[in-house]
């Protein structure tokens, strides 16, 4: 009897993350009958709790964030998958990437992970409550700003969600942050992303605080309160029939200034291969498969997967079962910022956004939320610094 070769992944416990791996192995195992995969999923706290450079000596697949790149480069946990893929796998990947999607996992010189879900910050609605009290989608943020003070704009205001938005409207005030080595952004344009921020959050209820997109969505989706919101991580499970009691309608931001609409920051996930698996190139048989354009197409997302192979978003039935998700939301991803991904960045990203969502909820000093944030990400460089240096 030939010995049947066991791998095990970890992933996240929604079922954007959890269900089309789980779909997707089934069918592997059916293909390759020596192959058994199977799929453990956490929260995201506990993704932050625990480190993925302890669970590869547990897990052969690892869901990973962008940021993660730098952390795999310095400590080499996860396989350089552009040692062990084929060029023409590679192309495809890049080729079709959603946004930086792809070349957010490739640092210092080597592909840390395949992209296998895309994702940022687009607006939602509920099509039905604003057809029905005579609304439309917000176009500006004058717009929005009327609409929030109606009590009908939901928004994630959780620290980490709120930093992602921090950025965005740095960029939005005019300047990409993370440019210098000795501070975020820029006083000037750090204090006005932060005046746009307090002109929305203090605008929306208060339980906002302790919602992140997934809750945003739940809530937008089981109770008729809420019509829009403007940005958060866009989920699209909830633009099927069948997932909710209501369907969400997804597509882009407002416009800020002279048509100029919302940059959103970059998140989704990456597959990698753990650096110490009993079977690597099973492994990697394995994410080349789930990747690839036929399967992104197909099983992965008819079983709630929202794919990182740009082919699936353009897909003319898919979208038709969707809602329309993927090629509304498309130029949203296209143009997202991707976050830094030196070994030490996500130390500052657990941490800096509770000075923000401290400053929204109880007012106070700009200059020392900012002065906060530069500290942290001037020791998070010094993380980094002190690992090359081992």
């Amino acid at each position: 009897m030939e010995k049947c070769i066991e791998l095990k992944g970890i992933t996240w416990g929604h079922s954007r993350g959890f269900t089309p791996l789980v779909a997707c192995a089934q069918r592997y195992s059916e293909l390759h009958p020596e192959m058994n995969i199977t799929w453990k999923k956490r929260t995201l706290q506990e993704f932050a709790d625990y480190p993925i450079e302890q669970l590869v000596h547990e897990y052969d697949l690892l869901i990973i964030d962008h940021p993660w790149a730098g952390t795999a480069a310095a400590t080499g946990c996860v396989l350089p998958l552009d040692q062990y893929l084929s060029e023409a796998c590679l192309n495809d990947q890049l080729q079709h990437s959603v946004g930086h999607s792809h070349q957010s996992y490739f640092f210092e010189e080597h592909q840390w992970a395949l992209t296998i879900d895309a994702a940022t910050p687009v607006a939602s609605y509920r099509k039905d409550l604003l057809d029905n009290n005579g609304a439309v989608i917000p176009g500006s943020w004058k717009e929005l700003i009327s609409l929030a003070e109606k009590g009908k704009v939901a928004v994630p205001a959780i620290p980490i969600d709120l930093l992602m938005n921090f950025y965005m409207f740095c960029i939005a005030s005019g300047k990409e942050p993370f440019v210098h080595d000795d501070r975020v952004i820029d006083d000037a344009t750090g204090k006005a992303a932060l005046k746009m921020m307090q002109e929305l959050w203090s605008r929306v209820d208060k339980k906002m605080f302790s919602c992140n997109p997934i809750t945003i969505a739940e809530l937008m989706t089981t109770t008729d309160e809420l019509w829009y919101c403007p940005f958060a991580y866009g989920y699209s499970n909830y633009s099927r029939r069948g997932n909710a009691r209501s369907i969400l309608h997804y597509t882009d931001m407002v416009n800020i200034y002279a048509g100029e609409q919302l940059r959103s920051t970059l998140g989704g996930t990456g597959l990698s291969v753990s650096a110490f698996s009993g079977y690597k190139h099973e492994a990697v048989k394995f994410a080349e498969w789930i990747v690839s354009p036929g399967v992104q197409s197909s099983l992965y997302v008819s079983n709630g997967g929202q794919p990182g192979h740009r082919l699936a978003w353009e897909d003319e039935e898919i979208n038709r079962n969707t809602n329309g998700y993927f090629i509304n939301t498309l130029p949203a991803l296209d143009r997202a910022f991707v976050r830094p991904r030196y070994n030490g960045y996500l130390h500052f990203q657990d941490r800096a956004g509770v000075h923000i969502q401290q400053y929204l909820q109880n007012g106070g000093n700009k200059q020392k939320v900012l002065d906060e944030i530069n500290r942290l990400y001037i020791n998070s460089q010094k993380l980094n610094l002190n690992h090359s240096q081992k």
